[in-house]
């Protein structure tokens, strides 16, 4: 299970580095049900993880031009502030009902990046090119996410991405600054947990190396797929993953009435699903790169 659930990290750091957020939906669930970390410590390592994959993710995108420095700190003040207070918040609810937010915040994750659009193209305004800055609304809508972000441990790039396409940014140029503004508030959302919970520091480091590896890996590939056909796949996986943790925080009595179900072959089915699920981004992913190989 160890080896499986670190191979499992490079998932979201390469859905971190394409889509700029999603990727850090995984992480708590890959935390919980893999690798047996408590559900609140598991919240505190999902926002060190998903802070430094991004950190490092960031460093790819700004290289092409794709992070718009100003926006990030704009939007990463309020999401730090937001993530703090989300954090002591967090503090004070039971790990079980944590985990059903979690499961709604995946669920309405999956559903945005299903119904998202790509913004057009604008001819010749490239991705570092200046917009009009809300400030207040960028800052309250930062607080906002921010919030959830600390409360839960996820990156909320699902949210973040369209907000910035919103105010005037390209989709690529949202995807590398939103992973910057993720960076920041996930910092803050860990230290409001630090000092009630303690963090297994190796398992952290080994989930934190293969994440990181894997967002270089998106991040380069970025400009070589389709981020919408991704997102679509990925968007599937997300849904299964939740309805898998919504029935694992089911009551015992409702949980044995389902048993008999194990004995039909619908949980095979549902596996097979998943696996499908799965396999569809990196196929997206290599039919894109093929096709970029032929042009």
């Amino acid at each position: 299970m160890m080896l499986l659930g670190i191979a499992a990290s490079l998932l979201i750091g390469v859905s971190l580095g394409l889509l700029g957020g999603g990727g850090s939906i995984l992480t708590v669930p890959l935390l919980v049900y893999v690798l047996g970390v408590e559900p609140k410590t598991a919240i505190a390592m999902s926002l060190l993880v998903v802070g430094i994959t991004s950190a490092s993710a960031v460093v790819v995108h700004a290289r092409a031009g794709r992070v718009r420095w100003r926006t990030a700190f704009v939007f990463g003040g309020g999401g730090m502030s937001g993530a703090f207070l989300g954090a002591r918040v967090a503090r004070q609810v039971p790990p079980g009902l944590l985990l059903l937010l979690f499961s709604a915040v995946m669920i309405a994750a999956a559903v945005a990046m299903l119904r998202r659009k790509e913004a057009p193209a604008v001819p010749g305004v490239s991705a570092g090119a200046p917009v009009l800055l809300p400030v207040p609304r960028v800052l309250a809508q930062g607080a906002a996410v921010g919030l959830l972000s600390g409360l839960v441990g996820a990156g909320g790039g699902f949210l973040i991405v369209p907000a910035l396409v919103l105010v005037g940014l390209s989709t690529q140029a949202a995807v590398g600054t939103s992973l910057a503004v993720i960076s920041l508030q996930c910092f803050a959302g860990l230290l409001g947990h630090l000092g009630h919970v303690q963090l297994p520091w190796g398992l952290t480091a080994a989930v934190v190396g293969t994440a990181v590896g894997g967002s270089f890996l998106g991040g380069y590939f970025s400009n070589r797929v389709s981020p919408g056909s991704l997102r679509k796949g990925f968007a599937v996986f997300v849904l299964g993953v939740a309805c898998v943790m919504v029935a694992a925080q089911l009551p015992p009595s409702v949980r044995q009435g389902i048993a008999p179900l194990l004995a039909t072959p619908w949980p095979w089915l549902g596996l097979v699903g998943v696996v499908s699920a799965i396999a569809l981004p990196y196929a997206l992913l290599l039919r894109g790169q093929r096709g970029n190989t032929a042009e």
